[in-house]
């Protein structure tokens, strides 16, 4: 439950998170790169792209938009909603 800062009123009391899968670790693989060399690529830490590839950090916007660069290929590529999600 999130609460409003102002009026304290109850302004969320159930929401979902979305399940993204993604394919940075096999990228990596594929390109025989490191996580920190990843890291250190697209200026995050070693920790955050390992967060992001076991599915315990989903990246912002801009984060993906540069793993993807990285990698030269699409976001779409590398970044995957599950179907349910898109219901």
């Amino acid at each position: 439950m999130i609460r409003c800062n102002y009026c304290n009123d109850k302004i969320l009391t159930k929401y979902k998170l979305l399940d993204m899968q993604n394919t940075v670790r096999v990228e990596r693989a594929k390109q025989n790169i490191t996580q920190g060399k990843l890291a250190e690529g697209i200026g995050v830490s070693r920790q955050t792209i390992h967060a992001i590839e076991t599915g315990k950090f989903s990246p912002s916007v801009v984060t993906a938009l540069k793993i993807a660069q990285y990698f030269k290929t699409y976001v779409e590529e590398i970044f995957k909603l599950d179907k349910s999600d898109l219901e």
